[in-house]
């Protein structure tokens, strides 16, 4: 039987190792499949491997077509391809790997060649240093020997003659060398040619391992200090540190006079992080100061006001002072008016209402060149506490008492402000030139109040004037200055400054701003003061004629420009040393004021719980007030405070200085408050703000219409009080029940009058039964609005039935009434 053999061989290309692929597929002629083999020689001889056997084409029938016969043939020569580009892709493979590792191999021995060459050229370089360094050492050895030589010659008094000096034994050998054959030299040669420092070589070798002259040279100086040491020995300063409970790592680092960095450090090999500007605590603050080798001194928060309590005049240096001089009296008796006359201006012409609602500090000259401060109070009754502080910075009162009006009651009380202040009165009896003046009728009602005039045989100044016509105000002014020398006021300017915060206002322009009566001390330009809870620097002075002032002695009023914030009127200005002690001051102040008041509503929250069962609920009327300056404000929270009764209470919530901003409105409107400004208004986004919340803001420039305000709104809290008003009695004669209406009593009206729209009171022996309002009123068959007195008429009770013969019925009105403070 005949066969059909397909054969197919794939040989490489040159330069490839021999690898052959032998694909025989034999068939029989009845088209079955014998046997496959491929042949595929290698490297380690020839690897047969049969494969799978595929039937052979059929041949060409009649009934048999191409389609038939060409998917197996085309299947063969596929595989073929295949094996073949694989084979190629492993040839090429191989040839690559190949060229790569004799890349990498004469690669890795030019590296070795350049490494030897590198450490032979390092060799001869350390060969060459240490024979410069061993002629150097001979050199120096022959010196030192040469020295101490001639120096015992010169002991011992002979002639030294100078000996040719050896050579090195280093330069004999060079000389050889020189002098050697010309093996030598051409070996020389050579070994300066491999030393020659070329850009490579000197990239190459390390900075560390090429040393100059020069470097052996400054070696050998640094050898010769280290063998001869100056010790520079400093003494270490111990310090006193005053360690309050907490204290900033600054002023701690300033304390210590050590390095603000260096503090750090040692923080943070204790474990505690924390920069220039945080605070630490004492124990902390200890360990620190013993670490740099001073010495602590705990102080308690308390001891900081110390530094402005241990200052002490001494008696030498006191000087004679102008004396200060408080205006007081009940409001519109002519006090202003009366310092407008001595001042010769017009204050009062500007004060709203005709009335003082500031206190004002102005000095003034006589005519006999004496200088006197005075102070100009309020007299409404809503500034007490402007009317004490100037009584207690004052060393005069001036007591103004109208000829028509008389003794009132703020004159009363400006007569105890005085005596509480121990101050000399001296009473003005102000308008003396209307017709029903009466002066002697003002001096015997002030003998009610312990007050003897002169002309009564007392101590007390007293003069008659007329502010509006100027009549006796040169004896006011005379009396004032008998007075003072009198008294011999004396200050000590030269110290730091203290004094008194007459006024406090906070100015759009200018910040915070604070009248201050300076009392002892000269004020200066650049000082650090603490005034109250706050602290500042002087940055500015401005006297009562709005001029600038570089300093301010004794009994000088004067506004101070440099607050970080506004303080509270009546608080005592101090100049201290530094701004870390004002700072201190201010924040122990601070403190101390939280704590007061956290205190204060704990102790209010307990009594409020304890009676909480005992005492009705009260209703709150919250106010958040603004005003100008910050004795007003003061002023407005003492007198609506004040307004209220057991029912109704008024909490100022917050009272400040300044025009009202969205703070205070977010403030009323979180706790439903009323916002009242006095002479300030709102800014406009505050007044956006107001309008989107719908919080009403009530502007006053008048303190006695704001306090009027004030008590209708709180009276508009009190619940209606209702007042019952009696009637008249009946007595039930007869009860009729009646369809549709029910139980019916016949009445007759015993005592006043009876009508239907009144309530009623059904008593049994004089016991009530039941209370409600009429149904119906009959007279007859009549609805009748009223009957009188000994008349009878039929009664029905709304939803009540159980009338009986014999009863009596109780007629009355009510009246809601409204309840006012």
């Amino acid at each position: 039987m005949g066969t059909n053999t397909l054969s197919l061989k794939s040989t490489p290309r040159s330069g490839a190792s021999t690898r052959t692929v032998n694909k025989d597929i034999v068939f029989t002629r009845g088209g079955k499949k014998q046997q496959e083999v491929v042949v595929v020689p290698s490297q380690g001889g020839i690897a047969r491997k049969p494969a799978a056997v595929q039937p052979p084409p059929q041949r060409r029938g009649p009934t048999q077509t191409k389609e038939t016969q060409s998917p197996s043939v085309s299947k063969v020569i596929t595989d073929e391809e295949d094996l073949r580009r694989r084979a190629e892709a492993i040839q090429k493979a191989r040839v690559k790997d190949e060229a790569e590792k004799e890349s990498k191999a004469k690669q890795q021995q030019q590296l070795e060649e350049e490494r030897e060459r590198r450490a032979q050229a390092l060799r001869e370089h350390r060969q060459r240093e240490k024979d410069r360094q061993e002629e150097l050492e001979l050199q120096r050895k022959l010196e030192e020997e040469r020295l101490l030589e001639e120096k015992k010659k010169a002991q011992q008094g002979k002639t030294i003659d100078e000996e040719p000096k050896q050579v090195p034994e280093a330069r004999k050998r060079r000389k050889v060398k020189e002098k050697g054959p010309e093996e030598e030299r051409g070996r020389s040669s050579e070994k300066r040619r491999a030393t020659k420092v070329t850009v490579k070589t000197a990239l190459d070798i390390e900075e560390d391992q090429l040393r100059s002259e020069a470097q052996f040279r400054r070696r050998e100086e640094r050898r010769k200090r280290k063998a001869q040491p100056v010790e520079i020995v400093r003494e270490k300063i111990v310090r006193e540190v005053q360690l309050p409970e907490n204290i900033m790592v600054q002023e701690l680092a300033n304390r210590m006079t050590q390095r603000v960095s260096d503090v750090i450090k040692s923080l943070m090999k204790l474990g505690v992080m924390a920069t220039q500007n945080q605070t630490i605590d004492a124990d902390t603050a200890e360990l620190i100061i013993e670490e740099f080798g001073h010495k602590v001194v705990r102080v308690s928060d308390a001891d900081v006001e110390d530094a402005i309590d241990a200052i002490e005049d001494d008696p030498k240096d006191l000087q004679s002072r102008n004396p200060v001089v408080t205006i007081m009296g009940h409001v519109d008796h002519g006090k202003t008016t009366l310092l407008d006359t001595i001042r010769k201006a017009s204050v009062a012409s500007g004060e709203d209402g005709g009335i003082t609602q500031h206190i004002g500090a102005y000095q003034v000259k006589t005519d006999d060149g004496e200088t006197i401060t005075f102070l100009d109070t309020p007299g409404h009754a809503a500034f007490t506490s402007m009317r004490e502080r100037g009584a207690n910075v004052t060393d005069i009162v001036v007591l103004v008492v109208a000829a028509d009006d008389s003794v009132m009651p703020q004159t009363i009380e400006a007569i105890n402000h005085a005596k509480a202040a121990d101050a000399p009165l001296i009473v003005a009896i102000n308008k003396c030139d209307l017709p029903n003046a009466n002066p002697d009728n003002v001096r015997n009602e002030l003998l009610q109040h312990g007050v003897v005039v002169e002309s009564h045989s007392g101590e007390v100044l007293d003069v008659e004037i007329s502010a509006t016509k100027g009549d006796g105000i040169n004896d006011l002014l005379k009396a004032i200055s008998l007075q003072a020398e009198l008294m011999e006021l004396q200050a000590n300017p030269n110290r730091p400054a203290s004094g008194t915060v007459i006024e406090a206002k906070l100015d759009v322009g200018r910040g915070p701003v604070a009248t201050v009566l300076i009392q002892k001390g000269t004020l200066q330009r650049g000082d650090i003061f603490v005034v109250g809870e706050q602290w500042g620097k002087v940055r500015a002075l401005i006297s009562d004629q709005d001029k600038r002032i570089n300093s301010a002695g004794p009994s000088v009023p004067v506004e101070v420009l440099g607050l970080n914030g506004t303080p509270q009127a009546g608080d005592t200005l101090n100049v201290v040393e530094n701004e870390s002690q004002a700072r201190e001051i201010s924040e122990y102040r601070r403190s101390t004021s939280r704590n007061i008041i956290s205190s204060a509503g704990a102790v209010l929250s307990l009594e409020s719980l304890m009676n909480l069962g005992e005492n009705k609920p009260t209703k709150d009327l919250q106010l958040v007030v603004k005003a100008d300056v910050q004795g007003s404000a003061e002023a407005i929270n003492q007198a609506v405070t004040k307004i209220g009764n057991e029912e109704v209470q008024i909490r100022v919530l917050h009272f400040g200085v300044g025009a009202i901003t969205e703070t205070d409105v977010s403030l009323a409107s979180s706790s439903g408050a009323h916002i009242i400004g006095f002479n300030v208004r709102a800014t406009p986004s505050a007044r956006s703000m107001a309008a989107q919340k719908g919080i009403e803001l009530r502007y006053y420039s008048i303190i006695y219409r704001l306090v009027d305000d004030v008590k209708a709104l709180a009276s508009g809290l009190l619940d209606v009080h209702i007042k019952e008003n009696f009637l008249g009695n009946a007595e039930i004669l007869e009860t009729f029940k009646i369809t549709g209406v029910g139980m019916v009593a016949g009445c007759k009206v015993t005592e006043g009058i009876v009508r239907r729209s009144s309530g009623v009171r059904l008593l049994r022996d004089n016991v009530v039964i039941h209370e409600g309002k009429l149904k119906t009123l009959k007279r007859f068959q009549n609805e009748v609005d009223e009957v009188q007195t000994g008349l009878e008429c039929g009664m029905a009770f709304e939803n009540y039935s159980n009338l009986k013969q014999g009863d009596y019925i109780e007629v009355f009105e009510q009246e809601e009434i409204q309840q006012t403070l």
